[in-house]
């Protein structure tokens, strides 16, 4: 019997059935999502439509349904890190209202910055270890070398990666921070090498590097740790020590230090960007979104986008500003409505410094979530025109560039700790325990 003696309480799976035959639509679900799941006052939640019906019935069970296409609805549980687009267009129009000019927009950034700190438990910073960097012989290749890297970043625990430099450097030259994102095989895929000896033949440095919990990571935590929310902090941590290693070597120029990295590190790029003044361009690549916050623990565990009363990624993006920075984004994955909704908030944001040019999106409509050749000729483009990099040694004859002549190196060559981790430093903190004590001791001296 429906009445307010039983809560006017249906099972979940009634409720999903009368929506579905009520506005003729179809959502998907498996039999675990439903199963045990009740809903209180369930008719009373409908609504004149079906998004707002099933928002009321959901919100209650931390549940949603992402729409898939017109009629069709996915259950899902509650994603505190994925909104729908005009809900972060609304969010976009709120943040404007904070501020009208180039003075209140620096108030504004005075209270994000130091809460991003924070919020990863960053501040203060722990203290540096003593070590020097550990690094493996270079490898000669044509127009390059390469070398591979661990950096020690709290007592016993390292981030890896591989340090391209152009086969001959004159004077300064610029660096770019390369962090790459969740794909298979992470820097040592064929593209990320690419991309880095690409720039590298082009006249700059790049340095790739490992996730945490990822890559030669791996050799001190279980692969479940990187879904855990301090791995944003050491993530974060990290490339900060990264920077301080690279603005170190004599052959840096700091005016022109540059980070771009591909969807879990487009976030990392965003965040690092609008940490630390010393980052002078940014590219963060398929992952800028109003809409999407990371869905990842390593990019939104840490509650960053809570900072100032809340902010987003856009917002974040905009602490770059007037330096040059560039937007890739595609048409399949949350990136797709960056031209019409996220670009206009960063071109306002930077028109309160006359900057607006510097700034730029490159939109591929047709084309999903990776870090291919269109978003890498993308990223080399704007390195050349804002970093003074030699397009002309990367190019053939035709003005196309030329990735023909970067080697493709095994996964073992990339290694800093040998094949089997048996070059591991004695002191290497083994599991996440361990990691969680040491960071606790070291930020709380």
């Amino acid at each position: 019997m429906q009445n307010s003696d039983s809560l006017y309480r249906l099972p979940l799976k009634t409720v999903l059935a009368e929506i579905e035959s009520r506005f003729k639509v179809k959502i998907k679900y498996n039999d675990n999502q439903v199963a045990d799941r009740w809903v209180n006052y369930a008719l009373w939640r409908f609504r004149p439509g079906v998004e707002e019906t099933l928002a009321s019935v959901l919100a209650p069970l931390d549940m949603k349904a992402n729409r898939e296409k017109e009629g069709l609805y996915k259950l899902k549980e509650y994603e505190y890190y994925r909104w729908q687009v005009q809900e972060g267009q609304e969010m976009l129009n709120y943040l404007s209202t904070l501020y009208q000019d180039k003075s209140s927009w620096e108030q504004r950034k005075a209270l994000i910055r130091p809460c991003l700190y924070a919020a990863q438990q960053l501040s203060p910073m722990p203290a540096k270890p003593v070590a020097k960097p550990i690094l493996t012989p270079k490898r000669m290749m044509e127009g390059y070398t390469v070398e591979n890297i661990a950096i020690e970043i709290l007592p016993g625990l390292y981030v890896n990666g591989s340090l391209y430099k152009p086969l001959h450097m004159r004077g300064k030259v610029p660096v770019v921070l390369s962090p790459d994102g969740h794909w298979g095989q992470q820097r040592y895929r064929a593209d990320c090498q690419i991309r880095c000896a690409m720039i590298a033949r082009m006249g700059a440095m790049a340095i790739s590097y490992d996730l945490f919990a990822w890559g030669e990571s791996l050799l001190q935590f279980k692969a479940e740790d990187h879904r855990r929310s301090l791995a944003q902090s050491i993530q974060t941590l990290g490339g900060i020590r990264i920077l301080d290693y690279v603005l170190s070597l004599r052959e840096t120029d700091p005016d022109r230090v540059g980070i771009s990295g591909g969807s879990g590190g487009g976030s990392h790029t965003v965040l690092l960007a609008a940490m630390d003044d010393r980052i002078k361009l940014s590219i963060p690549v398929v992952s800028l979104s109003s809409s999407f916050y990371g869905g990842c623990p390593c990019e939104s565990g840490m509650p960053i986008h809570l900072c100032a009363g809340s902010t987003n990624n856009v917002e974040l993006a905009a602490m770059a500003a007037p330096k040059p920075q560039l937007v890739v984004s595609d048409g399949k994955d949350w990136t797709a409505s960056v031209p019409d909704h996220d670009l206009p908030f960063l071109k306002k944001i930077y028109a309160y410094y006359a900057a607006q040019s510097q700034v730029q999106n490159v939109h591929l409509p047709e084309e999903g979530h990776d870090f291919g050749p269109s978003k890498r000729r993308a990223l080399y483009d704007f390195l050349i025109e804002h970093f003074k990099l030699n397009g002309k040694a990367v190019k053939d004859n035709q003005g196309n560039y030329d990735e023909s002549k970067c080697s493709i190196e095994k996964e073992p060559a990339m290694y800093v700790f040998g094949d089997k981790g048996e070059r591991l430093p004695a002191n290497a903190i083994k599991g996440f325990e361990q990691l969680e004590k040491v960071f606790k001791a070291s930020i709380s001296k």
